[in-house]
């Protein structure tokens, strides 16, 4: 078990247990420490809050801010580029915030996302039957699903996939590009999104760069550069986060050939399972800092105004208060259960993800092509000596080898 030390996250005082499972010093902290401080990766003490309840109050409360751009404020590096850029939904407060998310909230309905889950699943069988008996599931699979996916829901034509591939791949928290490299793809990128965006206001169709064109709220739109920068979140969030669920759900399944097995002999479950594995794997990770601008009370004590403060939704996922026996993975623990579930892994309050519905379909696509085709997959190495990331906001193997027959 020498290699888990590969899986570190970025606080040394908080890692992962065996086999990328939650942190075992979760349940002291949920007992006893629930907003004890965690290192940042800038050697930053934080208050790092743990329980449902209390995360959920500080992602609801309007006290709780997502602008960290002041001077002296900690940093969190997720590798996307995505927690620097002001434009980014994730980091405005209202009423920039409020104003956005009141023109966006009609495009990702589940009516319009239902759309496109016959080509979502379309792709997951092509990639399964180009991948072969046996093959990596993270390079194979998991990374180039939700990038096709998007690009066709974007428009994006064939003939420009590949160069579109290679600009998400330097976005990628695992990326090995320099920073002059990813400055100089993300100015290439946002200029190709642009013309996207032209193109498509000159001949119209019914892609999703059509419906943020055409959303608008009392006459308001998005504007030319909030377009090119929605164009660009969408393929950063939707991309590795979505990819990196893949990889960590067939990890989890494969760590429980049983359950796999069942998902394969009862696809209804894989409602239920997608469920399960959000609420074990992500996608918010150890979460998002918040500058928290009021006094909050919290069950552990009053969070002081001007304390930056990290509110942790696996911590949350992982309350026992919320979740029998938390740190055992179920895949019929929301069966029979109607939405929504209560797990955090889609954050809560006014940042409650908006890619939530797409999120979900592309996971519950991917995984019943993967039990459906290959009801006997299994790994063809010992999971336990798999090396991980151990950067970005989202911690996951690097490859994973397995055999489909």
């Amino acid at each position: 078990m020498t290699e888990l030390s590969s899986t570190a996250w970025p606080w040394p005082d908080l890692p992962p247990g065996p086999l990328g499972t939650a942190s075992p010093d979760l349940a002291r902290r949920l007992a006893e420490a629930s907003t004890e401080p965690v290192t940042m990766p800038s050697g930053d003490r934080v208050p790092m809050i743990v329980r449902y309840e209390d995360v959920r109050a500080v992602l609801t409360s309007p006290a709780s801010s997502r602008n960290l751009r002041a001077p002296g404020l900690p940093r969190m590096v997720s590798g996307t580029s995505l927690e620097d850029d002001p434009s980014a939904l994730i980091n405005q407060d209202p009423p920039e915030h409020t104003r956005y998310r009141r023109i966006m909230q009609g495009t990702f309905t589940p009516r319009h996302i239902e759309r496109w889950r016959p080509r979502a699943a379309a792709i997951a069988h092509e990639l399964i039957d180009a991948a072969g008996q046996e093959f990596d599931l993270v390079t194979d699979f998991a990374l180039p699903l939700p990038a096709r996916v998007i690009c066709e829901m974007l428009g994006v034509p064939m003939d420009r996939f590949g160069q579109f591939r290679g600009w998400t791949e330097m976005f990628l928290s695992t990326s090995e590009a320099s920073a002059e490299a990813r400055g100089e793809g993300f100015a290439a990128f946002m200029a190709y999104a642009g013309e996207l965006i032209a193109e498509h206001r000159v001949t119209p169709g019914d892609d999703l760069i059509d419906l943020l064109i055409g959303a608008r709220d009392e006459g308001d739109r998005l504007s030319e550069s909030e377009l090119t920068h929605m164009v660009f979140t969408l393929i950063m969030a939707g991309h590795e986060t979505t990819a990196s669920i893949i990889i960590r759900g067939a990890f989890r399944l494969l760590c429980h050939p049983d359950q796999y097995a069942q998902l394969a002999a009862r696809p209804e479950l894989l409602g239920p399972a997608v469920e399960e594995i959000l609420r074990c794997e992500g996608p918010g990770g150890n979460g998002l800092l918040r500058l928290v601008t009021e006094d909050i009370e919290l069950s552990g004590g009053v969070i002081p105004k001007g304390t930056v403060v990290l509110p942790n939704p696996t911590g949350a996922n992982h309350d026992p208060s919320v979740f029998d026996d938390p740190l055992r993975f179920d895949i019929r623990r929301f069966a029979g259960k109607a939405p929504p579930n209560p797990h955090l892994a889609f954050g809560h309050g006014p940042h409650y993800c908006l890619g939530a519905n797409l999120a979900r379909m592309e996971l519950q696509e991917a995984f019943r092509a993967l039990v459906t085709r290959l009801p006997s997959l299994r790994p063809q190495e010992d999971l336990s000596t798999l090396r991980w990331t151990n950067d970005g906001l989202i911690h996951r193997p690097h490859r994973l080898p397995v055999k489909g027959g």
